[in-house]
């Protein structure tokens, strides 16, 4: 039977088959979330106004916070930038079954996926680059002969790490994937770094270094077409980086996947938080383990507790009380608002609770979770204000706020 009979006769018509059903697959993603004329509004006048403002950033004074900023920012921005993302080699999971005898096949398709990727980081790498090159220019005075070589030694550091760093993904599993993955992306980043700090006046030496680079992403690109034994990895990895860009628009809207855990990390013992034995200390218990133990919910708290501090410090000193008050009464109204899903859940039902016993156990439990927080922003604003007798202050002051709040809007959203 020749070869003319099928729908692919060559590796290299089943790779650009492939590469445009990937491409078509991309765009319906995105055509999900954004519809195109919407895109259109927001392209068209984003670019026009980008492109005037890049435009300034050539012909005319630089913002002042501009030399202000250490250059060792732009290399640790563009490092940061090298170590995202990974490899697609268009492998299916069908490959397994169709092409295992082929070798040659997936060497082919295995070698144009990679160069695919390579393309790909190198574009992304430039687009960034050439945002950034105003500053490294004119804001930091590097020669543009340094500045290209740069670009070239950030390009050449992409592609060794993201080689790298996919030969570590492919072979490794677990624990020893992280002991090895950790060197293989921060040495050459590091290095990268380092070169970019010592020798942004140098062109000569940017380039050997660029060179280094090169030689090591083309062992690795040697590596890579010599390992055997990872074909399901490599369909696993090829995976997870195409669906990069439906899980960063999902990201808002469904939940990650929690961990088994057949243990809590937190209260492991499932020790008691109160002394009293009372029914409704026990509820009020296990509502503050509740919300320790989700990961959202906790998350949440601290990154509210963040923020708020944050205000509490950066408004002028006059506002700090009232920013303070806004803050735990915003706390307050939230943690109520977890108490009233938790005491409403449907295993919580099964229980014997009547609702004066459920208002008493949440009237218990708003305060000591409220505690923590009111007393952190008690100090940032105590400190700054009062110094020494801050210390002595916040204690106090964020105690009796904190229960006040809480038991007013104990009062009026559990019903008794």
């Amino acid at each position: 039977m020749s070869r003319d009979s099928f729908a692919f006769p060559t590796a290299q018509k089943l790779f650009r088959r492939r590469l445009t059903s990937h491409w078509r697959e991309q765009w319906a993603i995105i055509r999900t979330a954004a519809d195109w004329t919407v895109l259109l509004y927001i392209i068209i006048p984003g670019g026009l106004l980008g492109g005037r403002f890049y435009y300034g950033l050539w012909n005319h004074a630089l913002p002042s916070w501009v030399t202000a900023l250490p250059f060792m920012l732009l290399p640790v921005l563009l490092a940061i930038l090298v170590a995202t993302g990974g490899m697609v080699l268009l492998l299916q999971e069908g490959d397994l079954l169709f092409l295992r005898q082929r070798v040659d096949w997936i060497r082919t398709i295995v070698l144009r996926g990679m160069v695919y990727s390579l393309i790909v980081t190198a574009l992304k790498i430039a687009a960034v680059y050439v945002i950034l090159l105003p500053f490294i220019v004119r804001g930091y005075g590097v020669s543009p002969g340094a500045a290209w070589a740069l670009l070239a030694m950030t390009i050449a550091c992409s592609w060794c790490v993201k080689l790298l760093g996919h030969i570590v993904k492919v072979q490794r599993q677990g624990f020893r994937r992280w002991l090895w993955l950790i060197p293989a992306v921060t040495v050459p980043c590091a290095i990268y770094i380092r070169a970019a700090l010592y020798w942004k006046d140098r062109p000569l030496l940017l380039l050997l270094t660029t060179a280094a680079f090169a030689a090591v992403a083309a062992w690795a690109i040697r590596c890579r077409l010599g390992l055997r034994g990872t074909f399901m990895n490599d369909v696993r990895e090829d995976y997870k980086q195409r669906m990069r860009i439906a899980a960063l628009m999902l990201r808002g809207v469904l939940d990650k996947p929690r961990p088994t855990r057949h243990k809590p990390w937190i209260f492991r013992k499932s020790q008691p938080l109160l002394k009293s034995k009372q029914p409704e200390s026990r509820f009020t218990a296990a509502a503050i383990k509740a919300l320790l133990r989700n990961p959202a919910h906790f998350k949440l708290y601290l990154q509210f507790t963040g923020v708020g501090l944050v205000a509490v410090l950066i408004v002028p000193s006059v506002l700090k009380w009232l920013i303070f008050a806004l803050l735990i009464a915003l706390m307050s109204y939230w943690l109520s608002s977890f108490w009233l899903l938790f005491s409403g859940d449907d295993y919580i039902g099964i229980l014997p609770f009547t609702k004066q016993q459920k208002a008493e156990a949440g009237s218990k439990a708003l305060p000591i979770m409220l505690m923590p927080f009111a007393l952190l922003c008690s100090a940032a604003v105590c400190l700054p204000l009062y110094g020494w007798w801050g210390l002595v202050l916040f204690i106090p002051i964020g105690g009796v706020a904190g229960y006040m709040i809480a038991s007013m809007f104990s009062a009026f959203r559990f019903a008794k």
